[in-house]
Parts: C-alpha cells; structure tokens; sequence
C-alpha cells in the first residue's frame, strides 16, 4: 500500500466519523465510529503499520501531543485551576469508585490478578497500560499481558457514548437555565475572554513581546514558542525524574497557562498558528493505531473479562461520582462526565466536549456559555485521571502480581 492510499483511507475514516457525529447531533461519537472502523479494518485488509506508513509514526504523534496538551493549558487561567478544585475531587472519587467495586465484586467474579491488571490500564491511558502488560509477561501471565493492553484500547467504547450521552443532558439543562435567565454568563471562560478581548480596546496577549511590530509575529514565530514551553516541561520533568516522578504532559499543561498568564504564550496558540487540525489529526490516528493490538482471537478469548470489568468499573465510577456531585453541589450528568474522562482521556474529552456544544445551538454566544461551563472541568479531569492517578496506581498495582 502506497503511502497516499494509506493516508486517503485514514483521512475518510475520520470523515466518515464527523459525518455521523454532525448527522447524529454527536449521539454517536466521531472517536466511537472510527475505532469501529479502523477495528473492522485491522480485522480485514489494514496493514499493522498503516498510520506509520501514512506519514504518522508514533515520533511525530508524541511531537503533537507536548503541542496540544501545552496549547490547552493556554485555554486555561491560573485562577481556572483553582476554581477546579471539585472537579478533581470528583474525578479521584470516580477512581475510588472503581477500584473500590473492582476489588469488592470483581475480585469474586474474575480473580484477584486479572482485577489487579485491569484497574489501571481502566483508569488510565498507554503508559499504565504498558506499565501492567509488562509487569504480567514478567510474572509469566501470558494472557493477562494482552488483557491490560486489550482494555486500555477497548475501554473506549463504554465511555465515548456514555459521555456523549450525559453531556448532552448537561449541555441542555445549562442552556435551559441561561435562556430562563437563571443562569448569568460571566465573562470569565476561555472563549469569553477572547469575545471581550476583540469586542473592548485590543489588550496585548503578548506581554513580553509587547513592543515587538505584529509582522514578525509570523506562524513559525508561534511553533517556537509553542515548542519551548513544551520543552522546558520536559526537561523539568528530567530533572526532577531522581527525585519524583512527574509526567512531563502533566507539566505541559501547567507551563502553557504559566505561559499564557505571563504573556509568552497568547490564547489557543495552536490555532493562531495554522496548526491545530493537522495536530489533532496525526493525534487521534496514533490513538486508532493501539487497535491493531486486538486481534479476533484475542478478542473471543478475554471477552467476558474485559466486558465485566468495563461494566463494574463504569458502575463503581456513577455511584462514587454521584455522591460527590451531591455532596460538592456539581450535577450528577456533570460529575459523571468528568469521571468518565478516566476511559480515555485528552483528547477525546476536549473532542467529545465540543462535538456536544456544537451540536446543541448554533447560537455563537451560547456556544462560548457552554465551553466556558463545561470544557474545563473536561479537561482537568482527564489530565487528573488519566496523566497523572493512573501512571501512580500502576506502579503500586504491579507490585501486586
């Protein structure tokens, strides 16, 4: 296969994703139909190493990924963080949730290893997967090293409509509330703080460079920018490797809001640049790769396990997810979705979140109402489950096997 056939494929494949999310009014996930899709296709004709072959190894996916998550923390103010303290509160309660139902039940149903196993990876992204699958091999559990990798891949599947589904509900009582004028727009969100940028005088993002003419501010000007700040968190990460561990993405976010409040970084640099479509893409056909790891067989043989555990897992997650919504006052469609971010993490949850606020009002001011409600509590409780809890969990679970 040709490396532009390759390409064609996997570009239709996401097209043929926002089709059905567009036409479904995002009931049905784009990420939820191309993983079908690409599943069908590793099952028939797909080469294993089609989205390297289209011009996307795993190399440049990681570039991308330290661009992103330090693009998104530029979505985010410092005081944002601060105001998240429930979300993660709620997210670390729908990991308890998990662990808590997995080892109460799950430990009866499927043994203690294979619940061992497959908390992490069910909490988490590759890294605590990767982290489990080798930990099983090496205590000579064949089998079960395919399980952590099986359902970091699959989990997916239960949490790309599940989240769809219960942001909608909260996409719709908030807009509800605004219309009835129960609930007051602040200017005070990431879109709402460009809105009143570009509607007041024009207020320099770009305090440091303030003086510099606007000409030389040129795209390949905004990659650089982009670029250092990824890679200063990377080499504080490196730094502090002897020390503690701290995954340099977690860093990512941290320094892109450090960067942006300090005037280094403007808002959503990404884009400004010309470069977030291009990142997003070469992104999510790195995600579709780890499909390739699920062959039939394996898939028929672990079946029972993996779709147990998924289901016990999202039930553990509801429940705990629910009381600390009631207790902190966040609504249980809310807390619910930012538990679920724990299935798959950035940047699904950024994609799923507005794929809903999209499909919800065509309305420009509304839109801006529901990104600033609801993107940043997806965001923070993806980076908190998914970067950080699980990588933490499958260093203290692998010394379980």
């Amino acid at each position: 296969m040709s490396q532009l056939l390759a390409l064609v494929i996997l570009l239709l494949i996401l097209f043929i994703g926002d089709l059905v999310a567009v036409r479904t009014k995002a009931w049905v996930p784009s990420i939820f139909v191309c993983a079908v899709l690409f599943l069908a296709g590793y099952w028939t004709f797909f080469p294993q190493d089609i989205v390297a072959l289209a011009g996307v190894p795993p190399v440049v996916a990681t570039m991308m990924m330290y661009l992103l998550i330090t693009n998104m923390g530029t979505l985010l103010s410092i005081q944002e963080l601060k105001n998240q303290w429930k979300t993660i509160v709620i997210a670390l309660s729908g990991i308890l949730g998990i662990i808590a139902v997995l080892l109460g039940i799950g430990t009866f149903i499927f043994g203690f290893k294979t619940v061992v196993v497959a908390i992490p990876p069910l909490v988490g992204g590759v890294v605590s997967a990767l982290i489990m699958s080798e930990g099983a091999k090496e205590a000579g559990l064949a089998s079960l090293s395919v399980f952590a990798i099986v359902i970091y891949v699959m989990q997916g599947f239960a949490g790309y409509p599940l989240t769809s589904i219960v942001l909608k509900k909260e996409g719709k009582r908030l807009l509800q509330q605004y219309r009835s004028g129960q609930l007051a727009y602040k200017a005070h969100g990431p879109a709402a703080e460009e809105t009143a940028a570009s509607a007041a005088a024009p207020k320099p993002e770009l305090k440091l460079f303030r003086n510099m003419p606007e000409k030389y501010n040129t795209d390949f000007f905004k990659f650089l920018r982009l670029a250092a700040v990824s890679y200063l968190a990377y080499l504080v990460s490196t730094l502090l490797a002897p020390v503690v561990s701290v995954s340099p993405f977690v860093l990512c976010l941290l320094f892109g809001v450090i960067a942006t409040s300090i005037g280094f970084l403007e808002k959503q640099v990404l884009q400004k640049a010309n470069g977030f479509g291009f990142a997003i893409m070469a992104l999510m056909l790195f995600i579709f790769d780890g499909l390739k790891q699920a062959t039939p067989g394996m898939m028929l043989e672990i079946i029972y396990p993996l779709a147990g555990t998924i289901i016990l897992g999202v039930m553990g997650m509801y429940i705990f997810s629910f009381i600390a919504g009631k207790m902190l006052k966040v609504s249980k469609e809310m807390a619910f979705a930012v538990s679920l971010t724990a299935l798959y993490g950035f940047p699904a949850d950024y994609i799923i979140t507005n794929e809903v606020i999209k499909s919800l009002t065509e309305d420009e001011k509304e839109r801006e109402m529901l990104t600033s409600n609801m993107l940043p509590p997806m965001l923070v409780g993806g980076f908190i489950t998914v970067t950080i809890v699980s990588v933490i969990l499958a260093g203290i679970f692998v010394g379980l096997l």
